[in-house]
């Protein structure tokens, strides 16, 4: 479980971003983290894998609290996956880059192969394994972070903005993904401004503004409400204007998720 306590979180230059959070994520969740720029969203999660140590109030993961044990500890059941992938590559190669975690934690150079090509496949870059990830493109790099993370099987990911850089069939096979995580009890927490996006996956929404906590809902909830969505800067997911302007029945009438899914699915079959 990751529980947030009074978290405040003030950088050095004394800019207080973080004013009081209070969240719990049970394990097993699945959580979108959204709300406008500079809300604190990255602030926050760089908190759970111990990048940022609390100002006042604590951070707990699974029972441990983060100001008390070091970074490379909690890497072993947090794995952070930066907004800009080129703060977290450094490896000459694809297959070093994802394999570089399991040979820190010691694991069998057979078990390390096995795993780094398997993440590879499922992400779709077995193309690349011995190219270097400073020459693949924006939304491949973003991939090869995924994968370094995912590779060593941590129990809670934290995601932070997946879908820049990634097109509608790669943001469909992250979706897949991250259900499929989800299903097997891993904490899924992804920051984004993807509101289509979480339509489309249905988490739980956690909405930040100025460093507190506006809303927590699910997605239905909190995307469809006009008022929230506004204050946090973002837009309404485009099916959910669509029908409201068409039908012009209230949004509680209106399963606007389901419809999405049943247009998405008609979509893919025209292709």
């Amino acid at each position: 479980m990751i529980a947030v306590e009074s978290l405040r979180y003030v950088y050095p230059n004394a800019n207080e971003v973080l004013r009081g959070i209070d969240l719990t994520i049970e394990d097993g969740d699945f959580v979108a983290i959204m709300g406008e720029n500079g809300a604190g969203k990255t602030t926050l999660v760089k908190t759970f894998n111990g990048l940022l140590k609390p100002t006042d109030g604590r951070v707990l993961i699974d029972d441990v609290e983060t100001k008390k044990t070091s970074v490379a500890a909690l890497a072993r059941s947090v794995g952070l996956v930066f907004q800009n992938p080129d703060h977290q590559l450094f490896c000459e190669t694809v297959r070093d880059e994802v394999a570089y975690s399991l040979r820190n934690f010691g694991y069998p150079l057979d078990v390390i192969e096995r795993r780094v090509r398997g993440i590879l496949e499922t992400l779709d870059l077995m193309p690349y394994i011995d190219s270097s990830p400073f020459m693949l493109s924006g939304g491949e790099r973003k991939r090869v972070a995924l994968a370094s993370v995912l590779v060593s099987n941590p129990k809670h990911i934290v995601l932070d903005e997946p879908t820049i850089g990634q097109d509608y069939q790669q943001k469909d096979r992250l979706r897949n993904f991250i259900v499929q995580l989800n299903a097997q009890r891993k904490t899924v927490v992804v920051v984004t401004h993807d509101v289509e996006f979480v339509a489309e996956c249905k988490p739980r929404v956690v909405l930040l503004s100025g460093g507190r906590i506006t809303a927590d809902g699910t997605a239905e909830e909190i995307l469809t409400d006009g008022a929230l969505v506004e204050r946090a800067s973002l837009l309404r997911p485009q099916i959910s204007l669509l029908f409201s302007s068409v039908s012009g029945l209230p949004r509680d009438v209106i399963d606007v998720f389901s419809a999405k899914a049943i247009i998405s699915n008609v979509v893919r079959g025209r292709k």
